[in-house]
């Protein structure tokens, strides 16, 4: 393992984007996500996610210029064209917008059009918390996820991440996946050698399997079945066709099998909980129901992330050196 410090990190990760012709206006988000990932203890969606935004842009599959465009579809509407490039310089587009709507409307929706997405939502949603407004998250893939009951790839993984701002700490997060892993944890099980464990996918013979290489030839499965399913569903609905952007089948469909990161579409919300009610009495009611989960010994989905932070950001993380050398290497 490789020690450093989330500055070294943050300079290694941005100089391997510059050094493959991303634009400055790009790096310091993708930057930012990345070094998220590792900082807050969740290496599928880390310092490992680089290999695939260079892999996209050497595919040619990723506007390395990307400048996007925001419109206002509505009074409470936003919308942002990525123009092919990564979703966090769109979302950082149309971020200050969302928050002025949704304080002067209650609610305001943000729509990422042709954006490419590859790593963990939550960055966008605590970024929407801290700002105290409720924050909704959700995007489609590239279609690797059979329906219940079905042996096929039809849906992408497709995250939902929701953020809720406390008085006076982090705001409670959580993200993810509608399938039973993400696909972060599948490649790395496959780097590894790893097996994974049942009901995370099939073979392409629709059999079951822990090994994750014949889960990536076959199709991963949504987790709780016919539940997160539906839920998959639902997102391939309001983040592709609701906001007129495309399925995870048409996103794979049109990577024609280079392997590139997904290109689609994103839907975010933001909500004001004041303009329900001008008591603080919905945020003790919050409080009083997080503390009786913590309470019985049970833990807040967004805790063990906020103390791996606390750690990380003291005494820096720890890169496997045969990732870190790949990494290294991905220069010009």
């Amino acid at each position: 393992m490789i020690h450093m410090s989330l500055d070294e990190l943050r300079d290694f990760a941005s100089g391997i984007l510059l050094e493959n012709g991303l634009s400055s206006a790009q790096v310091p988000g993708v930057t930012e996500t990345l070094v998220a990932g590792e900082r807050d203890g969740c290496g599928a969606h880390g310092i490992y996610r680089l290999l695939s935004a260079v892999r996209s842009m050497r595919l040619e599959k990723i506007n390395r210029h990307a400048v996007p465009t925001v419109t206002e579809p509505g009074p409470s509407l936003v919308r942002v064209d990525g123009d092919r490039g990564f979703a966090q310089l769109a979302f950082e587009a149309g971020r200050p917008l969302l928050i002025e709507k949704a304080r002067r409307y209650g609610i305001a929706a943000l729509a990422l059009n042709r954006c490419i997405h590859f790593a963990a939502l939550w960055p966008e949603v605590e970024a929407i918390a801290s700002e105290n407004l409720v924050a909704i998250a959700m995007t489609s893939n590239h279609a690797w996820v059979a329906p219940a009951g079905g042996t096929q790839p039809l849906f992408g993984t497709n995250p939902i991440a929701f953020g809720w701002p406390r008085p006076g700490q982090e705001p409670f997060v959580f993200d993810f996946a509608t399938s039973a892993i993400a696909r972060g944890e599948l490649e790395l099980h496959r780097r590894g050698g790893r097996q994974l464990p049942p009901g995370c996918g099939i073979d392409s013979d629709g059999n079951p399997t822990t090994d994750p290489a014949a889960i990536a030839a076959g199709a991963m499965l949504p987790f709780g079945g016919h539940k997160g399913s539906a839920l998959a569903l639902m997102v391939e609905l309001l983040a592709g066709p609701l906001i007129g952007d495309l399925t995870s089948k048409e996103s794979l469909l049109m990577d024609n099998g280079a392997g590139a990161a997904p290109i689609g579409g994103e839907l975010i919300l933001a909500i004001d909980g004041s303009r329900f009610s001008d008591t603080p009495a919905s945020a003790d009611q919050a409080e009083a129901l997080f503390q009786q989960i913590v309470g019985q010994g049970a833990r807040l989905p967004s805790q063990r992330r906020y103390i791996a932070r606390k750690k990380s950001l003291a005494e820096g993380v720890h890169i496997p050196t045969a990732l870190y050398e790949e990494l290294a290497g991905l220069g010009r």
